[in-house]
């Protein structure tokens, strides 16, 4: 609870290394100096030798003036790192914190164990924060019987979960992590015989509740076997309290991956939470304060307007100590993002991200807007655009909390794979379409439209506030790397490419920003 002199207090401070600048904007001077004595000689040559060779020559030069070139737009990064400290005890009353849509994206129990998802899934839930105002969405792109089901022994589950985390003070808060540990330096009971009964009971909970998931799948009447499949299902949404969405999905139509599947409509329609949590399904939620920390960003009052999201960055439990692929991405959590959070902020990763609505739907709806052009822009669905309009006021339940069957079968209308047909969803509203990497080019975009953000990681002395798993072999390393390669490129040469979308907008040394994070977004991008 914050109290009354802490209002005046910030709610977060942003620190850079004066020294490390110092340095780093150094080295690029005399880098350039280097550089440009190095294209003086390149040049002079022509002159000095009476029969150049000219093929070996003009492809040397070419390849350093390449390499000059990434190097140049590389320095955006170092110009201003900046890292920042947030004081979650600090903000307002509970009964003044706005509410909080989590999305978990998962595709099917093939690729993704469904025990997997669903500790994710209670992670959560269990965050610290208003439950009133937590709303956990599970987007199932594959429509799987048994992720549903598998959801609702999360949600049985959950009854005996959720009040043990908070009797106790629990900090991690996803049941596999937690049981998992050896050592019990997790809770802050101050009578360790009743914490440790309790915790007894919890893992048999636990091991009923892995043992009912695991029979599910190997049961038939809990396969996926009939007439749909993971690219050809309906749309499906099961209310209360915890939310399945399964849009539907049809060969004949393309449905754009991962943005696609982040269905906002639906969410729109049942809770319409003004923030929003993505979260792949392989990372939990580690630090259950981590929407408290966010916050402190999104109350701002100076910052808050045109902040679109908070970044968190990746960190990963099965990271070994010889990490000879790089999987942990340490560069670009490390290096590159503090120094992007020093100009207009991090770009999306992914996951890990708490944005704002207002920044995806591309909306302050005026109530003098034409109807029409509503329509144009969000789709034909009256109920959607009411809930637009509503300055994020949640739609009317029934007595018992549950959603109206009218209220569903709306929601089932939104999830349907023709509703964005004639729309601008994914041009111009919610997730782009143009690349796979969709994270990268909406957030670019929103840049691009005035939107900044930022980045909090972790102190050396703090946990992580998300955990997840990473690629550790080189196959899928190569497959994660190609997708986001292939993703950079789609935008390079895209009616989006930095080199000409928005540079006008932005004023150096911002303006190294754009087309440096094409080249040098990724570690399998090239990078100086």
């Amino acid at each position: 609870m914050a109290s009354s002199s802490s209002t005046s207090l910030p709610l977060h401070i942003c620190h850079g290394n004066k020294l490390t600048m110092i340095i780093n904007r150094s080295h690029a001077v005399l880098h350039s100096i280097a550089i440009s004595f190095l294209i003086y000689y390149r040049t002079s040559f022509l002159f000095h030798q009476p029969t150049p060779i000219i093929i070996p020559w003009l492809l040397l030069f070419t390849s350093e003036l390449i390499l000059s070139f990434i190097w140049f737009l590389g320095r955006a990064y170092i110009w201003r790192p900046v890292y920042r400290t947030v004081f979650p005890e600090r903000l307002p009353n509970d009964d003044k914190l706005p509410a909080i849509d989590v999305f978990i994206c998962t595709t099917g129990p093939d690729k993704e164990p469904t025990i997997g998802v669903m500790n994710t899934l209670l992670s959560a839930m269990a965050l610290d924060y208003p439950p009133d105002k937590l709303h956990v969405y599970l987007s199932d792109d594959g429509g799987y019987a048994i992720t549903l089901h598998a959801m609702r022994e999360s949600w049985s589950f959950a009854r005996w979960w959720l009040p043990f985390c908070r009797r106790f003070g629990i900090k991690t808060r996803c049941p596999e992590a937690y049981f998992s540990r050896t050592e019990n330096r997790d809770s802050d009971s101050e009578n360790p015989h009743n914490f440790m009964v309790e915790r007894e009971k919890i893992k048999e909970q636990y091991v009923l509740f892995k043992e009912r998931v695991r029979r599910a799948g190997e049961e038939s009447k809990f396969k996926d076997k009939g007439v749909y499949t993971a690219s050809d299902h309906p749309s499906c949404i099961e209310m209360p309290l915890l939310v399945y969405v399964s849009r539907e999905k049809r060969t004949s139509q393309f449905h754009h991956f991962k943005a696609g599947a982040v269905n906002l409509r639906v969410s729109a329609m049942l809770s319409n939470s003004p923030y929003i949590l993505m979260l792949d399904c392989d990372m939990y939620c580690n630090d259950p304060t981590s929407a408290r920390q966010a916050m402190c960003f999104h109350f701002d009052p100076e910052m808050s307007p045109s902040l679109a999201f908070v970044q968190f960055p990746q960190a990963f439990r099965d990271i070994r100590e010889n990490d000879i692929y790089d999987s942990e991405v340490r560069s670009a959590y490390t290096i590159l993002w503090p120094g992007l959070d020093g100009l207009k902020g991090p770009v999306l990763s992914g996951t890990n991200f708490y944005i704002k609505r207002e920044a995806l739907c591309c909306h302050s709806i005026r109530k003098d807007i034409d109807l029409r052009e509503l329509k144009d822009s969000f789709g034909p669905s009256n109920e959607f655009i009411n809930s637009l309009r509503q300055d994020y006021k949640k739609p009317n339940l029934n007595d018992n909390g549950e959603a109206s069957n009218m209220l569903l079968e709306e929601a089932k209308v939104l999830a349907s794979c023709s509703y964005e047909d004639h729309t601008k969803w994914g041009k111009e509203v919610g997730f782009l379409y143009d690349s796979v990497a969709e994270d990268f080019l909406t957030g670019f975009v929103m840049q691009c439209k005035g939107w900044i953000s930022a980045y909090v990681a972790p102190s050396s002395s703090s946990r992580p506030q998300f955990l997840g798993t990473s690629t550790t072999n080189l196959n899928d390393l190569l497959t994660q790397g190609i997708r986001w390669g292939s993703g950079l490129v789609d935008v390079a040469l895209s009616r989006f490419s930095p080199l000409f979308y928005g540079s006008s907008r932005i004023i150096v040394p911002s303006s190294l920003l754009p087309p440096s994070l094409v080249l040098c977004h990724h570690p399998s991008s090239l990078s100086p």
